[in-house]
């Protein structure tokens, strides 16, 4: 009985915690909140840093966040004076730790050489993977808030193509053999072998 009671509380235990680590990766990947300008390959972001006017965006909330005197400022969009940054062709770093503005000297001296940098990530916008599609403003945006990240299913779109061998005719005697006895064995053209693919 002892051991009874044992093994069913094992198992309770290891389905809280696997619960628990399904709930967790759930909270953990958020491609759908991600803007239509942010760099492909990142399940989860909690901010992007901008090297080129040394500013951030929070991704949970959708707010940018920039200094003005000495003090961080949240807002909806960039003020007049980044009237020239271009989103989608501007390097964006992904930072998952809390308020990284407080600590701005380190992502200032640490990503210094991807200001002005002249090479291109492959953004969101421009992705071709299925699970960016539910990022609004995606070409492809299906509204549906459900990311599969990997699936493993073959594409449906793909056609099947199905090869004939030139060598073969059908029967035209409705399965009641041949008069010739070669029981339909492929014809040959003049003693060649036919191709043959296996």
């Amino acid at each position: 009985m002892k051991k009874l009671v044992l093994f069913a509380a094992v198992l309770m235990v290891s389905l809280f915690s696997i619960n628990n680590a399904k709930a967790q990766v759930s909270l953990n990947i958020n491609i759908g909140s991600q803007p239509v300008w942010g760099p492909t390959g990142y399940d989860h972001v909690d901010y992007y840093y901008f090297p080129d006017i040394n500013a951030y965006y929070y991704v949970p909330s959708g707010q940018y966040i920039y200094s003005n005197g000495g003090r961080w400022i949240w807002a909806n969009s960039l003020p007049g004076q980044y009237g020239n940054f271009d989103l989608y062709r501007s390097y964006k770093v992904v930072v998952n730790k809390p308020k990284p503005y407080l600590q701005n000297n380190y992502y200032v001296t640490h990503y210094a050489r991807y200001k002005n940098y002249g090479g291109r990530q492959t953004i969101i916008r421009d992705s071709r993977d299925t699970k960016y599609y539910v990022v609004k403003g995606h070409p492809n945006y299906n509204g549906n808030k459900t990311v599969v990240v990997n699936n493993n299913r073959p594409n449906r779109n793909q056609k099947t193509v199905v090869r004939v061998n030139q060598n073969t005719r059908p029967s035209q005697n409705n399965g009641r053999g041949n008069d010739k006895g070669n029981n339909n064995r492929p014809e040959r053209n003049n003693g060649q072998r036919g191709n043959e693919r296996h």
